[in-house]
């Protein structure tokens, strides 16, 4: 059903009740991110979320930001639909939906350079070139000091890092009532159908890309959150 944390084609209605169950802290990475943007002052014009999935998180920073423009990119037009109605739920008073396209496919119209990028949970399905081309995609976009956020499935430094996180993350979608065999399958898709990279390659990454301020933001599980200022 899941590959490395996205649903797969035809399964957009599953996403919300199935992502709380692959992966851990899933809703505390939207509370981040905007605590995040409040942290940095910002009270932004434009904000872009690329692979925006069915719209958690612009529906709840929405609230938090009632003057900012969302735009939503996704490659799924199925999700797209689905965060579409969600807006609608939560009453956004401006945004657009864009896609379906890729990170490294967005081109926003008339120029427009958002004051905040967040990605969640999709770049990790790129090789390397690709993670390259996303991320240096989301520097071109950004205003000059703007703030870009992003979480990933991460992997540890050694292989027996990962033996060890991959069976306690197993266990954790266990225990939120997947079946062994499902957990199991999930699990296996690690380093074959996404390509996670460890936290320093993060960090590499975003530095190489021209960043002038690099952190990492959180970290449990095979997960990390990280933010750069352009």
């Amino acid at each position: 059903m899941f590959k490395g944390g996205k649903p797969e084609k035809g399964s957009s209605k599953l996403y919300d009740s199935h992502i709380t169950a692959t992966i851990p802290y899933y809703q505390t990475f939207n509370l981040e991110i905007i605590n995040l943007v409040r942290a940095t002052g910002r009270d932004p014009v434009l904000w872009l979320d690329t692979g925006c999935g069915t719209g958690n998180l612009v529906s709840q920073a929405a609230k938090v930001f009632p003057r900012t423009r969302f735009i939503l990119a996704d490659p799924s037009g199925e999700m797209l639909q689905e965060a579409k109605q969600k807006m609608h739920d939560a009453a956004v008073v401006d945004y657009k939906i864009y896609g379906p396209c890729g990170t490294q496919e967005i081109s926003l119209p008339g120029g427009e350079s958002p004051d905040v990028i967040s990605a969640v949970l999709c770049h990790h399905y790129l090789d390397v070139e690709g993670r390259k081309n996303a991320t240096g995609k989301c520097f071109q976009l950004l205003r000059e000091g703007g703030l870009y956020i992003t979480f990933e499935n991460i992997r540890p430094m050694t292989a027996a890092g990962t033996e060890i996180g991959l069976a306690n993350w197993q266990r954790f979608q266990i225990e939120q009532g997947k079946s062994a065999g499902a957990a199991e399958s999930h699990i296996r898709r690690f380093g074959i159908e996404y390509f996670p990279v460890t936290i320093q390659e993060h960090l590499s990454l975003l530095r190489e890309t021209g960043f002038k301020i690099v952190e990492l933001l959180w970290f449990s599980y095979l997960q990390a959150g990280f933010y750069a200022i352009k």
